[in-house]
Formats: C-alpha cells, sequence, structure tokens
C-alpha cells in the first residue's frame, strides 16, 4: 500500500534586502524584498497564492499588516507564519512556550 506522503508546498521568505541576502546565501530561491510600503501586500499576495507551506517574515513586516493578517499569521498552520529577527534593529522574542502555544495549540506550562 503507497505511503500517503501530504502536499509539502513551498518555503518563501519576506524581509529587507539584508534578511533576502542571508536566505538566498544558504540556498532558499523563493525570497521576496519587500519595503514598508509593500510588505502587507507581498505577505498578501504569497499567503493567498496557496503554493506555500511555510512563510518566513522578517519580523519588521509584522507591525505593517493588518490586523487581519496579523490573526491569520497567528493562527494559520497551511502555511505557517513564522516572524524572524530582522538583521538589525530591535527585535522581540517569542519564547518557546508562546510559540508552542500559538502554533500547537498546546501550553507548555507546568500546573505548581
Amino acid at each position: 500500500m503507497p505511503e500517503f506522503v501530504p502536499d509539502a508546498g513551498q518555503t518563501v521568505v519576506l524581509g529587507e534586502r539584508e534578511l533576502a541576502i542571508g536566505f538566498r546565501l544558504i540556498g532558499l530561491k523563493e525570497v521576496v524584498e519587500v519595503t514598508p510600503d509593500t510588505a502587507a501586500a507581498e505577505y498578501q499576495r504569497v499567503v493567498a497564492s496557496g503554493r506555500y507551506s511555510l512563510v518566513i517574515a522578517s519580523q519588521s513586516i509584522r507591525p505593517k499588516l493588518s490586523e487581519n493578517q496579523r490573526a491569520f499569521a497567528d493562527s494559520s498552520l497551511k502555511p505557517l507564519v513564522v516572524f524572524v529577527p530582522t538583521p538589525s534593529g530591535e527585535y522581540e522574542v517569542e519564547s518557546i512556550g508562546t510559540l508552542a502555544k500559538r502554533v500547537l495549540g498546546v501550553s507548555l506550562a507546568v500546573p505548581t
């Protein structure tokens, strides 16, 4: 009996020039350079395309998204949206517990 293989989709990176160059250097081909003016539109295009199972986006994009786009990014599993720190500047670190709760819906908190 053939083994079931889910549709893996592709990975895409959305970010500023420095982030895009870094991901291209490690071999990712689907990389979209965005600016503050194009971030929300490019995010929407990528998510709506249905081609991607993983969207790696610069954390600087998150504030540029609409409330609905942020809510989708926080709850979606296909595509899974992961925000990574920007190459320079300030960034917000998401704890492992918060990431697990957001992505898997599982709390890692230990009751006391």
